[in-house]
C-alpha cells in the first residue's frame, strides 16, 4: 500500500520525499506510520522501475532536494493496481482506504464500480472478530462490555459502509 499512495500522490502532483511522507502519514494516520527506512527504499525501487522520475535542485541550504513524479509507466502501473484492487486491498480497511483515496484517478467510471461491487459483495458477508463454532457472534451474543462495543462500532460502521456504497453505485 505503501507504493500505492506513493503513486497515488505523486499523481496529482510532484513532491519532495519530505513531502511525500508527510502526505503518507496523513492519510495513514497513526495506525500505520511511514519511517524513512520504509519509504526511501520503496522510492528507489519505484525509481528503478522507471516508474517515478527523480530530479535533483538546489536546497534551501547547502544540501540538495530531489523532487519526485510520475512517469507514464508510472501513471499506468497506477492505474493497474487501482483497477485489479481485490483480496487484501478490499477485505482489509487501512488497505481499502487507500485505495479508496486514489479511485478518482480511474477515468472509467465502471472500473471504478467494479472496485466498490467488490468492497461491498464483501462487506455483505456475514463477519465478526468473534465465533461461536462457525457462527460469527453479534453484539447481543456476547456478555464481554467491551467485545459489545467492538461489535456494535464495527456494525456500525460497516452499515454506513454499504449504505455509502449503494448509494454511489446506484
Amino acid at each position: 500500500m505503501l507504493e500505492l499512495a506513493i503513486l497515488g500522490f505523486l499523481a496529482e502532483e510532484p513532491l519532495h520525499g519530505y513531502q511525500l511522507r508527510h502526505h503518507i502519514a496523513q492519510l495513514s494516520g497513526h495506525a500505520r506510520p511511514v519511517s524513512d527506512g520504509s519509504l526511501y527504499p520503496a522510492i528507489n525501487r519505484l525509481v528503478n522501475a522507471g516508474l517515478l522520475a527523480r530530479q535533483t535542485e538546489p536546497g534551501a541550504s547547502a544540501a540538495r532536494r530531489h523532487t519526485l513524479s510520475l512517469t507514464d509507466a508510472g501513471r499506468c502501473e497506477l492505474l493497474r493496481r487501482l483497477r485489479d484492487a481485490d483480496g487484501l486491498d478490499i477485505t482489509d480497511s487501512t488497505r481499502y482506504f487507500t485505495v479508496l483515496a486514489f479511485l478518482s484517478h480511474l477515468p472509467d467510471t465502471a472500473d471504478q464500480h467494479a472496485v466498490l461491487r467488490r468492497r461491498l459483495e464483501f462487506l455483505e458477508q456475514p463477519a465478526s472478530f468473534f465465533r461461536d463454532g462457525d457462527r460469527p457472534l453479534g453484539a447481543d451474543n456476547t456478555d464481554d462490555p467491551y467485545r459489545r462495543g467492538m461489535l456494535t462500532i464495527a456494525r456500525a460502521t460497516s452499515r454506513a459502509e454499504r449504505s455509502w456504497l449503494r448509494e454511489v453505485l446506484a
